[in-house]
């Protein structure tokens, strides 16, 4: 990403990405959130999905077997990570160096983010440590 990006264009982008990925969780489970929103902290993207189980994980979800719910989600995500990530290298054009997911089912909320590679520089710290036993301590 370029510094001439206007705050006008990444809104854009920060829309197209909540849009994006509502899409992707709409054909992949049949249903979406019903709210998203995403937010540009740094070097950080953070996409907040509201609402969008399924009928059947509303019912595990009421009778108390929300683990089963969060971990088929968190599956799901690991296996969308490709799709997920493409969605926002596009519209930024920056490299996403590391994706990470959650979800909460009371709220009904999963929590995308995105850490991407920094924009305009060159990571060139290299520490090197040694330490003697008695240090260590």
């Amino acid at each position: 990403m370029s510094d001439e990006r206007t705050t006008e264009g990444l809104g854009a982008a920060l829309a197209d990405i909540s849009t994006e990925l509502v899409g992707l969780h709409k054909r992949s489970y049949g249903k979406g959130p019903i709210r998203a929103k995403s937010f540009l902290i740094d070097n950080m993207v953070v996409c907040l999905l509201e609402g969008g189980f399924t009928i059947v994980e509303r019912t595990l979800i009421d009778v108390g077997r929300d683990a089963i719910v969060k971990e088929l989600r968190l599956e799901f995500q690991a296996a969308m990570r490709d799709k997920f990530t493409a969605v926002v290298e596009t519209n930024l054009r920056r490299k996403v160096i590391c994706y990470m997911s959650q979800i909460s089912t009371d709220p009904a909320i999963a929590v995308e983010m995105f850490l991407l590679e920094p924009a305009g520089m060159k990571i060139v710290v290299d520490i090197d440590m040694e330490f003697l036993d008695d240090q260590a301590e």
